[in-house]
């Protein structure tokens, strides 16, 4: 059964004990999610309009960031997000989010999770919302994203999610330009970016969570050439 536990940050996150998995990180759910998809990600995108994917919706915390983004910047977002296994909306309450990071949004936030499967869905002016019910590993949506918010739970636990064919199909699915962010720094999953045809870097961890995480860029292909007009 889920658990919900308090984060370093005062955020909380659950816990799956079958899998003795964290959704998110115990040093600090919220500082863990800002830093690695929203400071690290989607504020690197140089896209208007930027289309972000999401690999599992899990709680929401991240598509909720990213909506307030969305709002304050009035930067319009498409924000597709791939989820199999659905949280209770008891759960979902419990985490109370809205509550600590925006109350002014919180009926937004609940709209997230209340959304229809499989539909493009206008949550604010700013944010549209597709959630697609099923597997990342069958179901790879065909659309040219500008960002991807890579948030599966670990390759230890979920290693069919973590393959050089996914990530090569990932990029295949991606603009030029097109940013990648995942909280693991692992040396394997660098080199199956890599090997997919990004350019990888190692970043810093959240303030007191873990020391790196990886950003993978897709460069254009004149991206070292310089011209004048």
């Amino acid at each position: 059964m889920i658990q919900i536990e308090r984060t370093a940050d005062g955020s909380q996150t659950l816990f799956v004990p079958e899998l003795n998995e964290h959704y998110h990180s115990v040093k600090g759910a919220l500082t863990e999610s800002r830093h690695i998809f929203i400071d690290m990600g989607l504020k690197h995108s140089a896209a208007s309009s930027p289309k972000i994917l999401e690999i599992g919706f899990g709680t929401g915390l991240n598509a909720f960031l990213s909506l307030l983004e969305a709002e304050r910047d009035k930067r319009p977002i498409h924000f597709t997000t791939i989820e199999n296994r659905p949280l209770d909306e008891n759960v979902i309450r419990s985490l109370t989010y809205p509550e600590q990071i925006s109350p002014e949004h919180q009926a937004d936030y609940y709209t997230l999770h209340r959304a229809p499967w499989n539909a493009d869905v206008r949550i604010t002016p700013c944010f549209t919302l597709h959630k697609i019910l099923g597997d990342f590993t069958r179901h790879m949506p065909e659309k040219n994203f500008d960002v991807v918010y890579f948030d599966a739970f670990a390759p230890e636990k979920q290693p069919e999610m973590w393959t050089p064919t996914l990530f090569s199909s990932l990029y295949r699915q991606m603009s030029p330009g097109g940013i990648l962010t995942t909280y693991c720094a692992k040396g394997s999953v660098r080199r199956m970016l890599q090997s997919a045809g990004f350019t990888v870097e190692r970043l810093p961890g959240p303030p007191g969570g873990k020391r790196e995480m990886l950003r993978a860029v897709k460069q254009a292909a004149n991206f070292h050439k310089c011209q004048d007009f």
